[in-house]
């Protein structure tokens, strides 16, 4: 069972995103410790806020991917509406 009026196909790239997230966590990791010989505390820093960004994505992917394709919210969770407005097309509305 649906909780929303999503497409029923719709699917997220989860392997590609994992992929770029850990790609970014090494250059992350890598950027991280070259600032740091490299005396630049700034950079370093930067370095390292975006290493936990990307560390706290990849482990969002990686609770998702655990989900499985068949996850749903529980009933707590109301469907919402898709967005209407000038120039969108409606299925569910009878649209144009």
């Amino acid at each position: 069972m649906r909780s929303g009026n999503e497409p029923v196909t719709a699917r997220s790239p989860l392997r590609l995103r994992l992929g770029l997230g850990v790609w970014g966590l090494l250059w992350a990791l890598g950027g991280t410790v070259a600032f740091a010989l490299a005396g630049r505390t700034g950079w370093a820093v930067a370095c390292g806020v975006l290493l936990v960004v990307v560390a706290a994505d990849v482990v969002v992917i990686l609770r998702h991917m655990r989900q499985g394709p068949r996850y749903q919210p529980g009933r707590d969770v109301p469907p919402y509406e898709p967005p209407y407005g000038p120039g969108r097309r409606s299925r569910w509305r009878g649209g144009p």
